[in-house]
């Protein structure tokens, strides 16, 4: 039997959300204190090192090792037993689960609109909403730090976020859902909302982004890691990188392994809508190779499948990445779906405001390791575009800081009671300074992990591969 859905009343979910702060006071969310940490980062990410391709993991340990905020992005794990050693809120709604700033971005929905929103869903899980918007503001005081920004101003733009993150959900919680779920951020509503906060110089800056963002399709994916051999498509091979099947097995398990996911992404196809599905089974199968990705994936066995339609340049290159569990779920309970892989595409589809046309999931039952490993499938590229912050001025990063802020709420919005996260935030700034000191203490944090996993590696005890 199903499980009857309630629908308390306007003025019970307002109540819901002030009896909240009385459990949790607003200005208690500044609090950190490595004291009260119980799991170490070191261990944690060796334990999820265990789990992972052992030739990638020094890339990995390499590329956390780069910089305080390259280690940050890598340590949602550390970041989530941290989390969960604090008192929360109790307002739940769907995580990111690693909501930091470069997990947001620019994409094309399936209308061709370039939108901005939540980009990366590897983490997802219901939670405490506060976390997301922890890692997020942390984030931003880190981002800050690298650039060299004064401390004055760093903290501005932390402000910023989370003023916009709390703006943006008590406006939604006067809203009709309908209207809730159909909010998004294009191109145009980028530069009416936020446009007149960087002056003319940065938004032709900006504007340029985004065309250069509109041609990093199929066709420049194409272009950049494929070859003709014998008239026929390939794969390029860049080792570690991007490695096809056949070199990484040898041609008779090369085999084995290419009929394992081609296999699997055939059975994906049942995780996609009719049409959706109808369109893949027009493209034919070409080629695999493994594709090292990002910083905390590094590792997790990732793949693009490269395929032909019409004709050879009508190409389609998906991603096949590996889908673990959430770094949440041993603080929040396990997913409710038995595929990691659904977890991570029912929570995209639930939180961003439009998905890929091919996003979908499927579990491989024994790979080349003899071990089951789940999946999700999108496209590689679709006009992705990613905030350069090593460029952006201090207003530029303040007004990045806005955007991911709104977009934040949006996703906990439709995902969670919008009432009672306002309600509990209430109108004025008590809990965005809250914030403000806790991205501090933490970032002052991050900087202690960072160097205990640099001296680790500086002593050998740690492998790491630097500048790959």
């Amino acid at each position: 039997m199903r499980k009857q859905v309630k629908h308390p009343s306007v003025d019970e979910r307002v109540a819901t959300g002030k009896a909240a702060r009385a459990k949790l006071p607003r200005a208690r969310h500044a609090e950190w204190s490595s004291t009260q940490r119980t799991l170490e980062p070191l261990k944690l990410l060796a334990e999820q090192a265990d789990t992972r391709v052992p030739e990638l993991v020094p890339i990995r340990n390499g590329r956390m090792a780069a910089s305080p905020f390259a280690y940050y992005r890598g340590a949602a794990l550390p970041m989530a037993a941290d989390l969960a050693t604090m008192p929360h809120s109790g307002l739940i709604a769907q995580l990111c689960g690693d909501a930091h700033l470069s997990n947001f971005g620019g994409f094309a929905s399936p209308e061709r609109e370039m939108l901005f929103d939540v980009n990366d869903f590897d983490e997802t899980l219901p939670g405490p909403f506060e976390w997301d918007l922890k890692r997020l503001v942390a984030s931003f005081e880190v981002a800050g730090r690298s650039r060299g920004f004064d401390s004055a101003i760093t903290r501005r733009i932390v402000l910023a976020g989370a003023q916009s993150y709390r703006e943006a959900i008590r406006s939604f919680a006067v809203m009709p859902n309908l209207q809730v779920w159909y909010s998004r951020i294009d191109v145009a509503g980028m530069i009416q909302r936020w446009g007149g906060t960087v002056g003319k110089k940065k938004l032709k800056e900006a504007e340029r982004n985004v065309a250069k963002a509109e041609a990093k399709d199929q066709i420049k994916a194409r272009a950049k890691l494929t070859r003709r051999v014998n008239g026929s498509l390939r794969l390029l091979s860049d080792p570690p990188l991007l490695v096809p099947v056949n070199e990484l097995f040898g041609d008779d398990n090369a085999k084995i392994v290419q009929d394992s996911i081609h296999e699997a992404i055939r059975n994906y196809r049942r995780s996609l809508e009719g049409d959706r599905r109808h369109l893949l089974e027009s493209y034919e199968f070409l080629d695999l190779a493994r594709k090292v990705v990002g910083v905390g994936s590094v590792g997790t066995r990732a793949w693009v499948a490269l395929f032909s339609g019409r004709d050879s340049d009508d190409t389609l290159i998906l991603q096949v990445k590996e889908a673990e569990p959430s770094v949440l779920e041993r603080f929040l309970g396990r997913t409710a779906f038995n595929n990691a892989g659904q977890r991570v595409v029912e929570g995209q589809r639930l939180i961003q405001a439009a998905s890929d046309v091919f996003l979908g999931w499927h579990r491989v039952l024994e790979g080349y390791d003899g071990r089951p490993h789940d999946y999700y499938v999108r496209q590689l590229w679709d006009w992705k575009l990613s905030a350069n912050i090593e460029a952006m001025a201090p207003e530029v990063l303040g007004t990045y800081a806005r955007m991911c802020g709104w977009t934040l709420a949006r996703a906990h919005a439709r995902s969670g009671d919008a009432v009672a996260i306002g309600s509990y935030l209430g109108g004025s700034d008590i809990f965005d300074r809250a914030l403000g000191d806790f991205a501090q203490s933490y970032a002052d944090q991050n900087e202690v992990d960072y160097q205990a996993l640099v001296d680790v590696i500086a002593g050998g005890t740690v492998a790491a591969q630097v500048g790959v």
